[in-house]
């Protein structure tokens, strides 16, 4: 009957949403406030009966329930909890009930705390997100239904893909959906006000909460997921540009650029259209990844490879959202009136150079993943854009964003001196000369483009370092002023100082990990050495160990450094049964310089073993600065102004809100 409450709760979630849909928008346009106030109670129960459906399939899980088809073909009863759980959304049906679940509890979050809003406002919100709910829940229920039944049902299931029974996988994609779905409601406040016909700093300020959440968690997704390439699948990369790692990109660029043009709406008063059509873009974008995902047009071991009717539907639905938006988007945006001018040397104008080049980067990123798809949908030649296409234009166009990124804040709004600016920034300057010559006396035979690479990732750091420091007026006024102005600082600028850092930071990793890395291939025997780098890893031999639910061998490996034991690596190479497949579980040893490496392959037949070693250098800086920026936006969404909520509208919209209050409470 678990099964059957489930389905039934769906069916339940897409006729509320029907209603919340049309009837609350109809509301707002008629100015009646009951059909307003709908609006909030309908996101309340059509929350409610999702995560009913969900928590009935998570049920099914953890109790092996085999008469659900979705249960007894991704999951088996020697799995461990933690596995028959994420087993849930390791699949196509149950992470689209997942993307569903998030959906629908943004909506219920803004019903529940978005008490600021103006109740017209809201209303229309609520109306926009529900419609995506519509088409997601049909999808769902018509063909990826997660509740059908298996009759008669088997002893046992297939199991989980032995490549996601992993606890970084088990956590990487709930945050990556949360950022995927997360900025679906910048695409539904930008949709509202469109349909309001205006967008102001009070709509800035409603926007980029949710807008610096969905970019928080969809950060954390990307970092887990690269953190679990990197770890997990044995090749010793983090990322490849595979299409489906770019698909959760770009919208990530999109997102970057949309919060920065967010500031100048509410500052300014000004990229008022361009900021909404930016909103539309970063939401269009992540429908576009959930395509590539599931319409089995890539073959990826990030992809749910499905049948094309279910694409089709994806694609279709895809469409309407993007061509209805864009056609409102046309028709409503030339009557929206720009705000503030200001000075192309501005604290805008960074932020405008700053929206112009991460879109460019996106484009590129665009154009890389699609242009294979289309010519062989067109021509039938099959062709791979991969690493160095990306790496020789997208890496150019970050360099000016990173330059860009310690200039901008440096400078007043409306009206700037960028030599000023620089004067400004002349520890970030002095830093980055010095890592530029350390770097070259440390790495004088290169490679060239390293050394420069390094200098920027500390300019990053340094310039955020020196702009809090600018901002505190530290060591120009007595230390008391300082403390005085540290604690009356907003949140929201100290984030923007950690996460500006750790982008830094990242890069240098980044930098250090791809340029000097120590690479060895080999087959060793037992009490065999070889050198990397300034280490020795010596073979001790491999013995059989048994898992939970999988095989596997164990190989040893004592690692030493000018005849003084470092470390004992012990890497695995597993073989599970259900299903049957082979993996590798590599061994990794973090130090204050970078990582050592190590993975067991094959036997040759004659006592050997096939082995890779790795020592890169500063590789966890990547995962660190990463950290870093989530932990930089987590702040800044802790500001005060974000709890508060925005100042109250003037004029129309005010007297709006009055009159609604004031029908509602007779």
């Amino acid at each position: 009957m678990t099964a059957e409450l489930g389905h039934y709760a769906l069916v339940l979630a897409l006729s509320v949403a029907l209603v919340q849909a049309t009837i609350p928008l109809l509301g707002a346009w008629r100015g009646d406030p009951g059909w307003v106030g709908l609006a909030r109670p309908a996101a309340l129960v059509q929350c409610f009966l999702v995560t009913v459906a969900f928590g009935a399939l998570m049920y099914a899980y953890v109790t092996s329930d085999f008469s659900v088809l979705n249960v007894a073909s991704n999951s088996h009863s020697a799995k461990p909890l933690l596995y028959k759980i994420s087993g849930v959304w390791g699949n196509h049906e149950g992470s689209l009930l997942l993307w569903l679940l998030i959906l629908v509890l943004f909506g219920a979050a803004v019903a529940a705390f978005g008490g600021n809003l103006p109740a017209p406002f809201r209303a229309r919100v609520l109306a926009v997100q529900a419609m995506i709910a519509v088409g997601f829940l049909t999808f769902v229920l018509f063909t990826s239904n997660p509740f059908e039944r298996l009759l008669p049902a088997p002893l046992d299931g297939n199991g989980l893909n032995p490549l996601l029974q992993d606890p970084g996988l088990a956590f990487h994609p709930p945050f990556l959906y949360l950022g995927y779905v997360g900025f679906s409601m910048a695409f539904s406040f930008a949709v509202a006000a469109l349909i309001e016909g205006r967008v102001d700093a009070a709509w800035a300020r409603w926007v980029r909460p949710w807008t610096l959440a969905a970019w928080c968690f969809l950060t954390l997704g990307i970092a887990l997921g690269s953190w679990w390439a990197y770890y997990e699948l044995g090749w010793g990369g983090w990322w490849f540009w595979d299409p489906v790692e770019n698909a959760s990109f770009m919208p990530w660029l999109a997102g970057t650029a949309l919060l920065h043009s967010s500031i100048v709406v509410e500052k300014r008063d000004s990229l008022k259209n361009w900021t909404v059509l930016l909103a539309i873009l970063t939401f269009s974008l992540s429908l576009l990844g959930t395509f590539l995902v599931r319409s089995g047009v890539l073959t990826s071991v990030h992809a749910f490879a499905t049948d094309p009717a279910r694409g089709v539907f994806i694609l279709a639905f895809l469409i309407v959202v993007i061509a209805g938006s864009l056609t409102l988007y046309a028709v409503r945006a030339p009557a929206m009136k720009g705000g503030g001018i200001f000075s192309p040397v501005s604290r805008e104008g960074g932020l405008v150079l700053n929206n112009l080049l991460l879109s460019t980067a996106c484009a590129t990123v665009l154009l890389g993943t699609l242009y294979p798809l289309f010519l062989d949908a067109v021509t039938g030649d099959k062709i791979t854009v991969g690493p160095p296409f990306f790496n020789m234009t997208f890496g150019p166009l970050m360099v000016p964003v990173f330059i860009a990124m310690a200039v901008g804040p440096m400078l007043p709004w409306k009206r700037g001196d960028l030599l000023g600016a620089v004067q400004r920034l002349k520890f970030a300057i002095a830093a980055a000369v010095a890592a530029l010559l350390l770097t070259l006396v440390l790495a004088y035979d290169g490679p060239w483009l390293a050394i420069p690479g390094i200098a920027l990732g500390v300019w990053v750091i340094a310039a955020a370092l020196e702009e809090a420091a600018h901002r505190l007026r530290l060591f120009r006024v007595p230390i008391a002023e300082s403390m005085r102005r540290l604690m009356r600082s907003p949140r929201a600028a100290w984030g923007t100082t950690f996460a500006h850092a750790g982008a830094g930071m990242v890069i240098i990793g980044v930098v250090a990990s791809s340029s000097w890395q120590v690479e060895k291939l080999q087959v060793l025997r037992q009490g065999e050495s070889v050198a990397v780098g300034a280490y020795e890893f010596k073979f001790e031999g491999a013995t059989p160990v048994a898992g939970p639910n999988y095989g596997a061998v164990r190989g040893t490996f004592r690692v030493s450094r000018n005849g003084a034991e470092v470390a004992v690596m012990q890497p695995e190479s597993r073989s599970y049964q259900d299903p049957p497949m082979e993996t590798t579980e590599a061994a990794i040893r973090t130090g204050w310089g970078g990582d050592l490496y190590a993975v067991i392959g094959d036997p040759t037949g004659d006592g050997s073993w096939s082995t890779r070693f790795y020592n890169k250098p500063m590789i966890h800086w990547i995962w660190t600065g990463a950290l870093l920026m989530v932990f930089g936006g987590l702040f800044s969404l802790s500001d005060r102004r974000h709890r508060v909520g925005a100042p109250a509208r003037r004029g129309r919209m005010a007297k709006t809100v009055k009159t609604a209050a004031s029908m509602a409470g007779k």
